[in-house]
């Protein structure tokens, strides 16, 4: 009787250590949920706080879009990352590669689609740049300053590239790549500048110089 009353309490002490670690783990799995969650709302709220909407109603549906796009592709992202992780074959992972191409070509699509309905282009272009560390106009202001002699074909082309690297951009998952995608845009746009008998290295130490000496006279 004994034994079976001990082995009965070890049995119930067992199942509550399961239970208890299964609730254990569901409350972290809740609780980085909710963390995930709050922070890609407070970026979505921060977006739409330069937009200047009129409507509040229409502020808030702006507001769910821009999460849930970051929300969208981070499980896009993840779900890629566990995929290639459990193959071999390269053929296999171009696969992948390529079916997570396409749908993130539907999902900014859908996306862009979304805000249109309640944002003007220049409001779009202002998420974009919101979602991007507004890299374009910081990039596009800063090749004009280094480079005041520049043509306005040599502008237009600038700013077509640096526009194309913020729509790819803006489909990376993380900060780093969002900045490397504009990385190697820059480095397109700097062999078109060579390309065109600019000296790069010249021009970037003059327009340090020109920085050092402005800030000399203050």
């Amino acid at each position: 009787m004994a034994d079976a009353l001990k082995n009965l309490l070890l049995s119930s002490f067992l199942t509550l250590l399961v239970v208890v670690s299964v609730l254990g783990q569901d409350q972290t799995t809740e609780s980085k949920e909710a963390a995930y969650t709050r922070v890609i709302t407070e970026r979505a709220a921060k977006i739409v706080a330069t937009l200047g909407i009129a409507d509040p109603k229409a502020a808030e549906r702006v507001k769910t879009e821009i999460a849930q796009q970051y929300r969208n592709l981070n499980t896009l992202h993840e779900g890629r990352k566990e995929a290639l992780a459990t193959l071999t074959e390269q053929p296999q992972k171009e696969a992948v590669e390529a079916e997570t191409a396409r749908k993130l070509t539907v999902l900014h699509n859908d996306y862009l689609a979304a805000l249109s309905r309640d944002l003007t282009a220049q409001q779009v272009d202002m998420v974009k740049d919101g979602m991007t560390y507004g890299v374009l106009p910081i990039t596009y202001k800063g090749y004009q300053a280094m480079l005041p002699d520049l043509t306005d074909a040599q502008k237009t082309q600038l700013l077509a590239y640096l526009t194309e690297a913020r729509e790819r951009a803006m489909d990376e998952g993380t900060s780093e790549k969002k900045h490397a995608m504009f990385g190697k845009y820059k480095g397109r746009i700097n062999n078109y500048l060579s390309a065109a008998g600019i000296d790069m290295k010249k021009a970037s130490k003059e327009w340090e110089e020109r920085i050092a000496a402005e800030k000399a006279k203050k």
